[in-house]
């Protein structure tokens, strides 16, 4: 009988040793502005978000250890409204592994500053999928949800649809919410747009760019070098189009926040003509990384 118990355990170990939930999420919560004779408060909320993101299943998929989504979530608590509310700002980031490489690519570096949220010590967190009640576990279910249409999208053409059309209902879901960043009017820069531009079919070639840039660039980069940069090079077209079609949409803020050093490191190894005309598509789309774009003119091809 112990032989058996034993034996039970052991395969219980190496089953959650081999099967692991999506993510490896680093969680941080800053509090210094916020003087609060309890600071417990604060290590126990970044306990229980790491909790929340990394033991929830997100997905239908099985992932190993090895397979984990890596990601970072920063919190920056400014401003304490009552005993259990607060304000401040979220940073995402996401990393993508690339392919016969020990390099990662950035994904995703996304800061909103509509955060605030109540917490209670102890208190479970709670995300209702139907419902509005508990806007830190929204903010966090919405921002796992882009983490996994973005990283699924860089691997299959608009692979990560299933995960934004989630986001978008957590979105629907919060329109009666008296906290902002979960509407059209507010901003053009929030929760609300970001899901609606990577869902919106006239801006399809963003999407496009993203499997492209990762999938047919990045990822054959340690092999073909030169290949992998042209692929790179030809999917910046699909933004190009995006951005002559409405160049205010907020994904193009997004991607550069992401792609724009990465980007200089690609193209200071280009042959000439190739960096010319990366330099006019990124020069044109955008403008305001043009300084870090002066490097790659100044680069010398190898």
């Amino acid at each position: 009988m112990k032989r058996i118990t034993i034996t039970f355990f052991i395969l219980l170990l190496v089953f959650q040793v081999s099967f692991a939930q999506e993510f490896r999420c680093n969680v941080s919560v800053q509090h210094q502005q916020i003087r609060a004779a309890n600071k417990n408060l604060f290590r126990t909320m970044r306990q229980d978000i790491y909790d929340f993101m990394n033991n929830r299943k997100w997905t239908d998929h099985v992932y190993s250890t090895n397979e984990q989504i890596e990601c970072n979530i920063f919190i920056r608590l400014t401003e304490q409204i009552s005993s259990d509310e607060f304000k401040g700002t979220i940073q995402v980031q996401l990393k993508r592994p690339v392919f016969n490489s020990t390099y990662e690519t950035v994904l995703l570096n996304i800061k909103d500053n509509n955060f605030r949220c109540k917490y209670v010590e102890f208190q479970p967190l709670v995300f209702n999928e139907t419902g509005n009640r508990d806007n830190l576990t929204n903010i966090l279910a919405y921002y796992a949800y882009i983490i996994l249409g973005f990283e699924y999208d860089s691997f299959s053409p608009e692979g990560g649809t299933e995960y934004f059309t989630k986001a978008q209902q957590i979105v629907n879901n919060s329109q009666n919410a008296v906290e902002q960043g979960w509407k059209s009017f507010e901003n053009e820069r929030n929760r609300y747009w970001l899901v609606e531009n990577m869902l919106n079919k006239s801006y399809a070639g963003f999407r496009d760019c993203l499997y492209n840039y990762h999938r047919h660039g990045m990822d054959v980069m340690a092999d073909k070098p030169e290949e992998g940069r042209a692929n790179i090079a030809e999917s910046l077209r699909s933004l190009q189009k995006v951005f002559r079609r409405r160049p205010s949409l907020y994904i193009l803020q997004i991607f550069f926040d992401s792609k724009s050093d990465e980007l200089v490191q690609i193209f200071s190894k280009s042959f000439p003509d190739e960096r010319n005309r990366v330099l006019t598509i990124l020069n044109e789309i955008d403008p305001s990384n043009g300084s870090k774009y002066d490097k790659i003119a100044k680069s010398e091809s190898f």
